[in-house]
Formats: C-alpha cells, structure tokens, sequence
C-alpha cells in the first residue's frame, strides 16, 4: 500500500526557537550527490541530506478495529489525517508513543503514522519501530488482539528515511518535496522539529528531494543524540526505561487525557506527582575513549565519587546517560579499564523552559 501523502501543517509541539544546527561538511567521498539531475550544481550545498535508516521497519496495523485496538496499547492518542487540501491530497500525519509492559515501562517506542481513509479500505496504521524488534513487537499486539478485527503485519514495501535541512532558515520554510509523491508519506518528525522530516518511500535513490544529498547515517545517530532524542532498542532497553525519564512528555509521545492503556497507571501517578528525579541527558565524552567504546549501563561519577546516574548509549563522544537532575552542573567522569573519561551533559534548547 502506497498513499500519497504530504504534511502541510506544524506538528504539535514542533515550534520553539530557530533551529542552531547546520549540517556539518562531509567529504564528497561520504556523500552520493542527488541533486545533479534536479536544475541544482554539487556546488551550490545541499538543501537537505536524507538518510536511509535501515535500523527502522515498518508494521501495518488494519481492520475496522485498529484505531481502538492501538488506542489501549499506546500512550497517545493515534495522528488522524488532516483534512484533504485539494481531491488529489490527503495529508498524513505522524505521532510519537511508546507501548509499555504492565508495570509502566517502555517495550518498544514507534512513530505512527495514520493514514488517510478510503472509501472501499478499513483504517490503516503504520507503525516504525527498532527493525531489530519487529517480530516482538508483531507478537505483542497479536497477543492483545484477542477478537479485534484486526490485521498485523510487516510492511517492507515502503523504506524509512530521515531527511534535515541544511540550513536553519530552511526548517521555516516549505518542506522537502519527494520526487514521487505519488508512492510517498512525508510528515514532520513529531518528537521534536529538531529531527526534521520524516520520508516512507518505496525509493531507493539518493535524489529523493530536489537539492537532496544522501547523508551518512552516523551523521544522522549523532545529530540526534546532540539532541537528547533516544531511538530504539540501544537508547530505550526494553522492559528497564521509564517513559517519563525518557522524556516521553517532552517529545510529545503521552496523552494524559486518554483512556486507560497498559501501563497507565505508573505513567500518570509519576506524572501528577511532578517529581522526576532523573532524566536521560545528552552527554559529550571528553578525552581518549577505550576502543570498544563506553559500556551502556556503566555508572557516572561525580567529582567526589558519588554515582549520579548510568551512561545508557551513544556514538563515539556522544551519547545519552540517565542522571539525577541536581548532579548534571558539576564535572562528572565516567571510569573505564584504561583511565577515567571527562564527561559533560546539557539541557536541549527545545525542552520546556521549566526543567532548565
């Protein structure tokens, strides 16, 4: 199944302040030009890098009952279409979530994308998730599905995409365009407008937006962990991650005006109680680093030698660690075989005021 589908409009919780990341170089030889048959030279700069994320897959959740079924699994509300713009346009739209196990912790977070309705097709739901947890997240929901009619399935027709402008004054501007449409959904990246757009097409080729480069994905797990914005398996281990220290609320990901879900009952009483104590930070490893990289779950010190959280996941010298918000402003170090790591963490511009 194949929708044409283009977001015209912001994502809730999408603004904030103008972008302060710009695409940094890349030799030519990390980089496949895709803008050389679209009016545009090599030599006038990217617009926009798209990245293939071959780390994420796609579910298909269809039936008569899908929106109700995934409405109890899910800790938001489920993206409905937007309204048509024109007969040949049916605009997308993308929400962020997380399922959780019965005692309130994350199994698995998606980007849903709910697809528009036609007259002769029962509602239809994409689900992207850690391509590594497709099957168990597919056992998941058919073990809740019970009676529902309700169909669960791969969907490896369409691939996954990241796209990000190359310039701040682009994310203000009109979005990306693909080159088909007509077998495309792009929508804006519900978690934060940090993370761009997101691209599902049947296309495998580097020039999928006019002026578009292909990025290295490297670049794209770094931006995003500069960000503090946790993706998959690595960042969010299932069955251990709290939604709300994973800043779930922050990137739009919880309703806390819906109905009853599995693991609801943890999720509002931390939320109503309005004390969090640790958060996952994004954090900058500063000097030599061991070879295999850092450990995920090795504890941060302080100064003094007091743990003040555990490093969770990254990519070289940057990465995400759960940390007690009072012990973030003082050095921290992380101690490894060969030494110890100085190790800095930051509060992300976009995050509500509130919590800098």
């Amino acid at each position: 199944m194949a929708a044409a589908a283009l977001f015209r409009g912001a994502a809730p919780g999408c603004g904030g302040p103008a972008w302060r990341w710009r695409l940094r170089a890349v030799s030519r030889h990390r980089l496949a030009h895709g803008s050389g048959g679209h009016g545009s030279h090599p030599a006038d700069g990217a617009a926009w890098a798209c990245f293939p994320l071959g780390e994420r897959a796609l579910l298909r959740v269809r039936g008569p009952d899908s929106a109700a079924f995934l409405l109890g699994l899910l800790t938001n509300d489920l993206p409905l279409p937007g309204p048509a713009d024109g007969a040949a346009s049916h605009p997308s739209r993308a929400g962020y979530a997380h399922f959780l196990n019965v005692q309130g912790r994350t199994l698995y977070d998606v980007i849903l994308y709910g697809l528009p309705e036609q007259a002769d097709q029962a509602p239809t739901f994409l689900l992207e998730c850690d391509s590594s947890a497709l099957g168990a997240l597919q056992k998941h929901l058919v073990l809740h599905k019970i009676r529902r009619r309700v169909t669960v399935e791969p969907h490896p027709e369409l691939r996954v995409w990241a796209v990000l402008p190359g310039t701040p004054e682009e994310t203000g501007g009109a979005p990306p365009l693909p080159k088909h449409q007509g077998t495309t959904i792009l929508t804006r990246d519900p978690r934060t407008a940090r993370m761009g757009w997101r691209l599902l097409t049947q296309d495998e080729s580097p020039a999928l937006v006019p002026r578009g480069r292909l990025g290295d994905v490297w670049d794209y797990h770094r931006h995003r962990y500069q960000q503090g914005v946790p993706e998959g398996v690595h960042d969010l281990p299932p069955g251990v991650a709290l939604p709300l220290e994973s800043n779930l609320a922050f990137m739009n990901g919880v309703s806390f005006t819906k109905g009853c879900y599995v693991g609801q009952e943890l999720t509002a009483r931390t939320h109503h109680m309005g004390v969090i104590r640790k958060r996952l930070f994004p954090v900058q490893l500063l000097g030599p680093l061991p070879a295999s990289g850092i450990t995920p779950g090795t504890t941060v010190l302080t100064e003094s030698g007091q743990a003040a959280g555990k490093y969770r996941a990254g990519q070289g010298d940057v990465g995400l660690a759960l940390l007690h918000s009072e012990k973030i402003k003082g050095p921290l170090h992380i101690t490894t075989g060969s030494g110890r790591v100085a190790l800095t963490a930051s509060v992300p511009d976009w995050w509500p005021t509130a919590t800098k």
